[in-house]
């Protein structure tokens, strides 16, 4: 696996693929790597020849009370598991290669209505973060497949609209949420957990699984997101949202709509926020 860091190498090698036919998948990812960004390589070498990762984390997404500062950084420990993951290229750019301005003259770009909602309501300016470092993401790396996990739900539509918005040639793909054994979902975050506040930690999927049951079960979609909240509530948690959505555009479904639904939820555990969804189909 070759490291680059900047634009230039990057497009050397990417162009060099190209002018032999090689079909080019991108994953990007803020490092810290687990399993479940291994997942999305495994994924992307099933929908091109060469695959790059990038491993950047991104001030413009981060708020000015988050964890930008302390965000989980691994690269050492990254490029090792890429590489036995079957990476060709680590793009690991600093922060003065993706905002030559600096980050505060940045431009921005705003996907309205679904970045709107959920997350994008609660971490103001989140998703215009989101959608111009993959919007430079995508004119450095200039893939023909990228893959997204299903995890960031609402950030994969985002960047649907974003793709579709700006007509751009690439084939987003989605992959599955990796989970550990008791349902926790993967996330770099995990590890800000202490061993009690990890042993509750699942709970979170735990009810997501109960709202879509109890939704299956006839009982009104308010009812259950406000029993939803309380049941976090108890187990410890303070939780920003609980809600059943389409999953096609987080619209709140019509009372007679019972197909093409997801419940996601966001909720911190002492100084942690965990995020989570689960497809009811």
């Amino acid at each position: 696996m070759r490291t680059v860091g900047d634009i230039r190498g990057l497009r050397a090698v990417v162009q060099a693929w190209k002018k032999e036919g090689l079909r080019v998948g991108f994953v990007p990812t803020m490092g810290n790597l687990h399993a479940g960004h291994f997942s999305l390589i495994e994924l992307a070498r099933r929908y091109a020849d060469r695959v790059v990762a990038s491993v950047f984390v991104n001030p413009t997404q981060f708020g000015p009370n988050e964890d930008y500062t302390r965000y989980p950084r691994s690269l050492a420990e990254d490029s090792v598991g890429l590489v036995e993951h079957g990476c060709d290229v680590l793009f690991a750019p600093t922060v003065e290669v993706m905002y030559p301005f600096g980050p505060e003259h940045a431009l921005r770009i705003h996907v309205p209505d679904v970045g709107d909602t959920l997350e994008g309501a609660h971490r103001p300016g989140h998703f215009d973060g989101v959608a111009t470092v993959v919007a430079k993401l995508f004119a450095m790396v200039e893939p023909d497949v990228a893959v997204f996990g299903q995890k960031d739900c609402q950030q994969l539509l985002v960047v649907r609209r974003l793709v579709r918005e700006l007509a751009l040639s690439l084939e987003i793909v989605t992959g599955p949420i990796v989970r550990e054994p008791d349902g926790l979902a993967m996330s770099s975050r995990n590890r800000y957990l202490d061993a009690h506040q990890r042993t509750r930690a699942p709970e979170l999927h735990a009810t997501l699984q109960w709202m879509h049951d109890s939704f299956v079960e006839g009982h009104a979609l308010h009812a259950v997101e406000g029993a939803a909240l309380r049941r976090l509530q108890r187990a410890g948690f303070e939780p920003d949202y609980m809600v059943v959505r389409r999953a096609a555009d987080l619209g709140i479904p019509a009372p007679d709509e019972r197909t093409g639904l997801l419940a996601l939820g966001a909720a911190r555990l002492g100084h942690t926020r965990l995020i989570d969804n689960l497809a009811f189909d």
